[in-house]
């Protein structure tokens, strides 16, 4: 199995964090670089288990775990009692941020990224306003609407 050398954007974090690059962290990144769905720790593992087959379920959540630990995965949980994952950041630096609706009724997540003005503003003066509060250095922020969805809505 080849390293994925095309995804050198993060390959700096781990030895800023004293990881090492390893095959199985590398497929695993190189898994949720090629989607943009939310997927669960044993979607990946199915993922991945192709093109590494000597990979385990429990490999790919120690290294999800450290992936989130570092910040280059986000971890979600959208209330269907599995961890979803997903990039902290796109591979060509693109804003990556948005935020999720999520149906109660289907469970669909539909990522929300077309902010108006005002709430730009409003997320920006609210995490001023508790940094203050709390001297608190506010890095990222996750914001999860929950409610049913045009599809289910018609049902």
């Amino acid at each position: 199995m080849g390293r994925c050398r095309g995804n050198a954007w993060w390959q700096g974090r781990f030895r800023g964090c004293g990881y090492r690059v390893t095959a199985g962290r590398e497929i695993i990144l190189d898994a949720l670089t090629k989607t943009d769905k939310h997927l669960s720790a044993e979607d990946i593992y199915l993922s991945v288990k192709k093109a590494c087959p000597g990979i385990g379920l429990a490999t790919v959540y120690r290294t999800l775990e450290i992936l989130v630990e570092m910040g280059l995965v986000l971890k979600f949980d959208f209330g269907d009692g599995r961890a979803r994952y997903e990039l902290a950041e796109s591979p060509d630096k693109r804003a990556n941020h948005h935020h999720h609706l999520i149906c109660t009724s289907c469970k669909r997540v539909i990522d929300y990224t077309d902010f108006i003005e005002d709430e730009v503003e409003l997320l920006r003066k609210t995490e001023k306003g508790l940094s203050a509060k709390y001297n608190f250095d506010i890095k990222n922020h996750v914001i999860q609407f929950y409610g049913i969805c045009e599809k289910c809505r018609r049902k």
